[in-house]
């Protein structure tokens, strides 16, 4: 059922809404689109990094990518063959059923759009269609048929991906085989003790790199502290997950190996860590005492399962616990898991179930089962709250999902919210308030909602504006740790927009009502992403561009100020090599400015980026 277009929703959850993208559909004054129009969230996990952003005038043009069938929007310059339709310039102006108002409950789809933070977008491995979408998978993704009952695998594969944003009509609900086996800018001229630490291959210092990335450095522009290029990986690429900065040690899994460094001079911390397979998880988290835990293969065959556990000390590199996760009962396998860290619980989601172990111990806590009406658990996030999504009733009248919050020390439902028929939770925009991302792909819209701490519904987001967090490829693994560029604090999420060209806006949405609070623009002509926030401040990093380095900022989530104020400001010399990093995670902490690349492409013809540290 579609609302009538000129009034509000009735109560609660209404139903999709068909409004102008400015006011959210509550009557908010208009307020201006980003520049180039809004676009899609990103896939960071590329296979294959595109050449480095180019000057606009005169310079040569890379050749094309040749085009690969994929999901999502078909990129630039030609459409390609796999979902979606093609794209025209401009916001809201698509044609067919992912475009403007051609579906009802007006779906908006995005415009062309450049790749993560200012790159041009690789055919294939292009863009999502909405918030929190997946798009083309890479080399070596993880296991397709994570977090759905193999009744309706085939079903979900076939599935369109979808646009446009709407509200629910809800009606709310409250209320292991075997033991794991524990086993801001710094001085203006460089000199030559600036030069940072390269190690050349990621596993040691290499002694010092031969040029000197400050050399070049301006008045006001920020001190590259170190950088350190990526160990060799296979042909078809692999994963380089999970960045964790300590008080002492910046740590980076890739591949095989876990490496440390300094986090002030980039000297090694301790040796690499080595595996006898490719790590394929690890927990995203951190615990209070600096531990994580990281996940490898079995082994190397087709029937290798993601099952062995490895705690790491992030300080002192010391190996802690070990254990191997059994599969579950028939069709909950272990090829793939997820991983995160709530207080002193490990939890390990496998296809449908959950195992939660004492994380300082690797001993088993609880399982997290099939219940209910079939109801089988497919999503798990971790942090503040441990939360949990399920796929019940698969493929027949009463399907749909719930999601719960969970004691971590018990696994204990504290409340469960019944979503809509039809509706798919795919990502947790945060845990602590919760955020949900979800979408329905016969209606083709999505939702954003905030709950309240017992699980009733705080707020949607009432828009039709597509947002762009950076998201990690997922068909049909939930993935709902998979998003960076999004933030959220006890009253707001933020959450940026896209453009084709030009700056983009961070949107501020009041989570008490779902409509816009404020909206702030990128203070250079590159896209600006949320980080974190801290200290009443919201932290976001406007992307380089070809001629200049990125840029740190903060800005006052509170009062009626929310103009950028510089923390950072990355040297232009070092552009290339920011811009580099495709596939990125970032953090700030402690004055500082990480980079890290989350994917390998196993070129060795070129060494590869692992992670670049700014300061002052």
């Amino acid at each position: 059922m579609v609302q009538p277009p000129d009034q509000p929703p009735r109560g609660g959850f209404g139903a999709p809404q068909d409004r102008p993208p400015s006011d959210g559909g509550r009557g908010e004054q208009p307020a201006p689109p980003a520049p180039g129009g809004f676009g899609a969230p990103q896939d960071p996990r590329q296979g294959t990094p595109p050449p480095p952003a180019q000057p606009p005038q005169g310079a040569p043009q890379p050749p094309p990518v040749p085009p690969q069938p994929g999901y999502g929007y078909p990129q630039p310059p030609q459409p390609q063959p796999g979902y979606g339709y093609p794209q025209q310039p401009g916001p809201y102006a698509q044609p067919g059923p992912y475009g403007a108002p051609t579906a009802p409950g007006g779906p908006y789809a995005a415009p062309q759009q450049p790749g993560p933070y200012g790159y041009p977008p690789q055919p294939g491995y292009g863009q999502a269609p909405y918030p929190g979408a997946p798009g083309t998978p890479p080399p070596g993704s993880r296991n397709p048929f994570k977090g759905r009952p193999l009744a309706v695998a085939g079903a979900a594969v076939a599935a369109l991906l979808v646009v446009g944003g709407t509200v629910w009509a809800v009606s709310g609900d409250g209320g292991g085989k075997k033991k794991p086996v524990a086993g801001p800018s710094g001085s203006a001229t460089g000199s030559p003790s600036d030069a940072p630490v390269n190690p050349g291959d990621g596993s040691g210092d290499g002694g010092k790199d031969t040029e000197n990335l400050n050399a070049g450095r301006k008045p006001g522009e920020a001190k590259v502290l170190w950088y350190k290029e990526a160990p060799d990986a296979p042909g078809s690429g692999a994963d380089a997950p999970g960045m964790w900065i300590t008080s002492r040690t910046a740590v980076k899994a890739a591949y095989k190996q876990v490496f440390a460094y300094d986090v002030a001079g980039g000297a090694p911390a301790w040796a690499p860590l080595s595996f006898p397979q490719k790590i394929c998880a690890v927990t995203p988290q951190k615990t209070s005492d600096d531990k994580a835990v990281v996940a490898y293969m079995s082994g190397s065959s087709d029937r290798a399962k993601c099952n062995q556990l490895q705690e790491i000390d992030l300080d002192t590199g010391r190996k802690g616990w070990h254990a191997e996760v059994p599969d579950g009962a028939l069709f909950d396998s272990t090829i793939s898991v997820e991983l995160s860290v709530t207080g002193r619980t490990l939890m390990v989601g496998r296809s449908q179930s959950g195992l939660a172990l004492n994380v300082e111990t690797g001993s088993k806590l609880f399982d997290k089962k099939k219940y209910g009406a079939s109801c089988f658990p497919s999503g798990f996030a971790g942090g503040a709250r441990l939360i949990v999504v399920s796929s019940c009733g698969a493929g027949g009248d009463n399907e749909h999902d719930e999601v719960q919050e969970l004691d971590p020390s018990t696994g204990r439902a504290e409340w469960t919210r019944r979503i809509p028929k039809g509706w798919s939770v795919e990502r947790t925009y945060s845990v602590d308030p919760v955020v949900l991302y979800s979408t329905n792909k016969d209606d083709k819209h999505w939702n954003i909602s905030a709950l309240n701490a017992d699980g009733s519904i705080r707020s949607q987001v009432d828009t039709k504006a597509a947002f762009s967090p950076k998201c990690d490829f997922a068909v049909l693994d939930r993935d709902l740790q998979g998003c960076q560029g999004v933030a959220a604090d006890a009253s707001t999420l933020y959450l940026p927009t896209d453009a084709t060209t030009g700056a983009n806006e961070i949107v501020a949405i009041d989570l008490a009502t779902g409509k816009e609070k404020w909206r702030v623009k990128s203070p250079t002509d590159t896209s600006m992403t949320p980080v974190k926030v801290e200290g009443g401040q919201l932290i976001a990093y406007a992307a380089p561009s070809y001629d200049a380095g990125g840029r740190i900022v903060s800005v006052a989530t509170a009062g009626a100020g929310h103009t950028p104020v510089k923390l950072l400001q990355n040297p232009a010399s070092t552009a290339e090599i920011e811009n580099g990093f495709y596939s990125k995670a970032v953090d700030w902490v402690d004055g500082r400015f990480y980079l890290s690349t989350t994917r390998l492409n196993g070129n060795d013809k070129t060494k590869e980026k692992l992670m670049l540290a700014f300061g002052r």
